[in-house]
């Protein structure tokens, strides 16, 4: 490390500085003796140094760090400026800040009693004027005796070298975050529960395995695991969702104090955040709910981050946050905190949610390609690789070619994969939560539906044999045809997807941005895609459907012949198709400013009595139908 003593002259700078020094047993170095003589005449004839004095002297001072981070260093250096100090931090993560503060009167009083050093005691109220007293790092008194100093020094260095955050949680996921953060030499604890004959030194043989994991503390006790971590505590957790994340909490409290912060990073249900949120604040503790997608890769890698919770809960750790996600074209952190409450865990749910239906579509067009239009795997995979190339680009279709290519055994892979989809949950929470709030979520729902139809694998089978149901192929359909009507679906996809966060943001009184949430998922996450880096644009400034930009209806006017004509030919040769189903129903009812719905109303009213309301009056009617 190195420790820069820092404040007005006459504090003590050097003479801590030296005994630190001495007490860590590495090289002293005083700032001054860097500046060049010039900057010296200056001082010594009662002139103050200007910025552009100055600006060369740090920048020398820091050409040193290479050296200084190999041997320790300790730095006496007035930076007086917050700018000085983010000059000498730039880019290094091993230096520390120690201030040392006290009066004008008595630093006054010790500088008149000093001999033979440049300084003039009259420039001290300049120096006064200057200083922006820092708001991090080491605070000391320098009014008190040297080793009373000194040792508070130590104390808070100690503290200070204590792991920044601990994990709860070693499954495939917790592994992966884990490495990510000591990747980014974020000091880690990490804990896994013993279960004797099942889970035994799981956490101690995981910090073992790995090289980047040298410097992380494995525990199985959650007293000490919490103990070893510095204040305010900052604790992840990667636990199933629903009763275990109470457990691990109930079992966190005796052990936390006020201001200590717990994220979830599981998929845990909103509501369950919601709950937990306030719960939690009553006890002075604050609970993130924190959406991370990227899967095992990009947890390791990079993932995209939704953090939901408090403000003060973020800015303990939202830079330990935004260090381990994936970066978006401009460099910056896939991870932004999106709102209140369980809004980040929302944002998640709803992210599965596109991403349900955007797996769907994929499987959707594989299936008409190869059962209805007679195309090998081969074609196929070529096709998604020209389709990815270009405007459609995604990594879920990055992923679809890989898929169809691979064999096993001389045999395609796929062929082998039963046909019965599964899924975590999330799905049908969004379907839910979308249902709750009034909003459409047509494709969506419907990808889930799949997923439970195709769980139906006899009953299916069954169906075939009695219907004897034969597939006829699709010969008029073109593959431009077909990448128009999958690149309409996904925007008509995406839209009611952004719409459903629109509702509920209203609804739960989040203020969730949703450009900034588009610009999240650009990277890192499973629906990345050229789609959502162009809904950066279109969600900024724009408080409506995607489907009512200016720049959207032009594409949407062109594509939805072909996915209407997609639709039609796909359906009347007996595919079954869903989401592109969903999608067209979707768009044909958003578009028409008269429905049917007025005889839903009419029945209503006649067997329920429920009454209506009318284009022609105010107010609600009931009629004696009979």
């Amino acid at each position: 490390m190195i420790y820069i003593i820092m404040g007005v002259s006459g504090v003590g700078k050097t003479t801590i500085g030296k005994a630190l020094a001495r007490h860590l047993d590495i090289p002293f170095y005083d700032a001054d003796d860097f500046h060049p003589k010039a900057n010296k005449d200056k001082m010594a004839s009662g002139i103050a140094l200007q910025d552009d004095d100055r600006w060369p002297w740090l920048d020398t001072i820091v050409s040193n760090y290479t050296q200084w981070e190999v041997t320790g260093a300790v730095l006496a250096c007035s930076a007086l400026k917050e700018a000085y100090r983010l000059r000498l931090l730039v880019d290094h993560t091993k230096v520390e800040l120690i201030y040392l503060s006290a009066s004008f009167d008595a630093v006054q009083e010790r500088l008149s009693a000093r001999a033979a050093h440049f300084f003039n005691p009259t420039l001290l109220q300049s120096q006064y004027d200057t200083l922006e007293v820092p708001q991090k790092g080491i605070i000391c008194d320098a009014l008190q005796s040297e080793e009373m100093i000194l040792q508070s020094i130590m104390n808070a260095i100690k503290e200070e070298n204590k792991p920044q955050l601990g994990l709860i949680g070693l499954g495939v996921m917790g592994k992966s975050l884990s490495r990510n953060f000591a990747n980014h030499d974020i000091r880690l604890s990490v804990y896994n529960r013993h279960v004797e004959g099942i889970e035994e030194n799981v956490a101690a043989d995981f910090v073992n395995t790995f090289p980047e994991l040298k410097n992380c503390k494995g525990f199985d006790n959650i007293e000490t695991f919490v103990t070893s971590l510095t204040l305010p505590r900052k604790i992840f957790l990667m636990v199933n969702a629903g009763p275990a994340v109470d457990a691990v909490v109930e079992a966190l409290l005796p052990h936390l104090s006020d201001g200590d912060v717990i994220m979830d990073g599981g998929n845990s249900h909103y509501i369950d955040t919601e709950r937990r949120v306030k719960e939690l604040k009553e006890k002075g503790i604050h609970f993130l709910g924190v959406g991370v997608s990227g899967g095992e890769e990009g947890a390791l890698k990079g993932p995209s981050i939704m953090p939901g919770g408090t403000d003060i809960g973020y800015t303990e750790v939202g830079s330990f946050l935004e260090a381990i996600a994936a970066r978006d074209r401009k460099g910056n952190a896939c991870c932004a905190k999106v709102g209140s409450g369980g809004s980040g865990h929302f944002v998640k749910m709803i992210h599965n949610g596109i991403e349900y239906a955007e797996m769907q579509l994929i499987a959707e067009i594989y299936d008409i390609m190869r059962s209805y239009c007679n195309l090998s795997l081969e074609e196929i995979a070529t096709i998604f690789d020209t389709w990815n190339s270009g405007s459609e680009n995604s990594y879920l279709l990055e992923i679809s070619s890989k898929i169809v290519r691979k064999t096993e055994d001389g045999q395609p892979l796929i062929d082998l994969i039963l046909d019965k989809a599964k899924q975590k949950g999330t799905g049908s929470w969004s379907t839910t939560a979308a249902l709750e709030i009034g909003a459409p979520f047509d494709t969506i729902a419907q990808a889930v539906l799949a997923r439970i139809i195709s769980s139906e694998k006899d009953q299916r089978l069954k169906g075939e044999k009695l219907y004897k149901t034969q597939h006829k192929k699709i010969i008029e359909l073109n593959i431009e045809t077909i990448r128009q009507a999958y690149q309409t679906a996904r925007v008509i996809n995406h839209a009611i997807g952004f719409e459903t966060l629109r509702k509920a943001s209203s609804h739960y009184d989040w203020n969730l941005h949703l450009s900034e949430i588009a610009r999240i998922w650009t990277n890192g996450c499973i629906i990345r895609s050229k789609l959502m880096e162009q809904l950066i644009y279109v969600l900024k400034d724009f408080d409506d459907n995607i489907l009512f930009h200016e720049s959207v209806i032009p594409q949407i006017v062109k594509g939805q012949t072909t996915l209407k004509l997609l639709v039609q030919q796909a359906v009347g040769a007996g595919a079954a198709i869903p989401v592109f189903n969903a999608a067209i129903n979707y768009f044909n009812a958003l578009v028409q400013g008269n429905s049917a719905a007025n005889m839903i109303q009419a029945q209503r009213d006649f067997f329920g009595a429920h009454t209506y309301e009318r284009k022609d009056k105010e107010g609600s009617f009931h009629t004696i139908w009979e």
